[in-house]
């Protein structure tokens, strides 16, 4: 599926088998391309088949990068029809659990809000602030919309502002306040013969769902391609003929992040950086029929990777460790010039 393509205009059942297909021929890659599946058969009404995908990644034996984010769709889609008891436990089990990943905490904590269970998501909104955001000067990005969940049920709570609200409202970036947005008498207006009232809120309304539309949209990324000093050796020895593209390790890195900013000073959004291997590198050459000494093939090396999902955003969050995987914070090693 093109990411621009309308979602009114998707065949979500069509999109599933597709991506079960593509998970079948690149199981390395398995986790993000059945969890993208997963949601397609949750859009499509197929919730049972939704399950049946989580199982499948979740007794795989496989290691998966995040088994909470996993469980934590599975909880949220089991209690869509029908399973509570079982959704309930999953819940709690990741609560224990404790990820430091927020993504699983967002999950569950919606759909705690999301059947009216306030209280409960309220302290799972807390539980995951605490946990990620105590000891961090500046809230990562993927850590904001545990702030704004925390901030809208405790609006619909109407529970007075504290000090993680406050922080809502410093990462808060769209025009209309998050008290705006998150005022549960809003729906009332709605039902309104005022034609300023409704029209206020018809922009409170694109507001909100232009939020919405940022935080799930994941569009097609510019992904450069990133060899790993080893990994690099190992290819400029089995063909030498690339040399050519990659004089050195150092040299290389260093184009990258020219490439990068050079994209990014022109204007090119959602910018990232896929990794490859020699391995991987020649089963995509034998599948387009050509030598892995061909230099044409590295973009579409590159492109593949990324539709797969192997794309890693760049820059780097603030603190966060470099892309080349010196384990350095990215801002005093590539990006001591950025």
């Amino acid at each position: 599926m093109r990411p621009d393509t309308p979602a009114e205009n998707v065949d979500h059942t069509a999109e599933a088998a597709r991506l079960e297909r593509t998970a079948d021929l690149y199981p390395e890659d398995a986790e993000s391309l059945l969890l993208r599946a997963a949601a397609h058969r949750e859009l499509s009404g197929d919730r049972p088949a939704a399950t049946a995908l989580y199982d499948r990644l979740l007794a795989s034996g496989t290691p998966l990068d995040n088994p909470h984010l996993v469980r934590a769709l599975k909880a949220s889609n089991l209690w869509e029809y029908g399973h509570e008891a079982e959704a309930r436990a999953i819940i709690d089990g990741i609560r224990t659990a404790a990820p430091r990943d927020p993504a699983p905490w967002v999950i569950v904590a919606e759909s705690l809000e999301a059947h009216d269970e306030l209280e409960q998501a309220h302290e799972t909104f807390t539980e995951a602030v605490r946990l990620l955001l105590s000891d961090t000067p500046a809230p990562p990005k993927p850590t904001h919309p545990l702030l704004f969940g925390r901030h809208r049920v405790r609006r619909m709570m109407g529970a007075a502002h504290d000090e993680w609200d406050a922080l809502a409202d410093s990462v808060h970036t769209l025009p209309i306040t998050l008290d705006e947005l998150h005022d549960p008498k809003r729906v009332w207006s709605l039902g309104s013969e005022n034609p300023a009232e409704l029209e206020a809120e018809l922009i409170r309304l694109r507001a909100e769902l232009g939020a919405y539309r940022e935080a799930l949209s994941r569009p097609f990324p510019v992904a450069i391609l990133h060899w790993p000093a080893a990994e690099l050796t190992e290819l400029l020895t089995a063909y030498p003929a690339l040399t050519a593209e990659y004089p050195s390790h150092e040299e290389h890195l260093a184009t990258i992040e020219s490439a990068l900013r050079e994209l990014a000073s022109s204007g090119t959004g959602n910018l990232g950086i896929v990794t490859g291997t020699v391995p991987s590198y020649e089963a995509f050459a034998a599948a387009e029929g050509s030598s892995p000494a061909d230099a044409t093939l590295l973009p579409q090396y590159a492109t593949t990777l990324a539709a797969r999902g192997r794309a890693v955003a760049w820059p780097p969050e603030p603190g966060a460790p470099c892309w080349c995987g010196s384990r350095t914070p990215y801002e005093t090693c590539h990006g001591t010039t950025a």
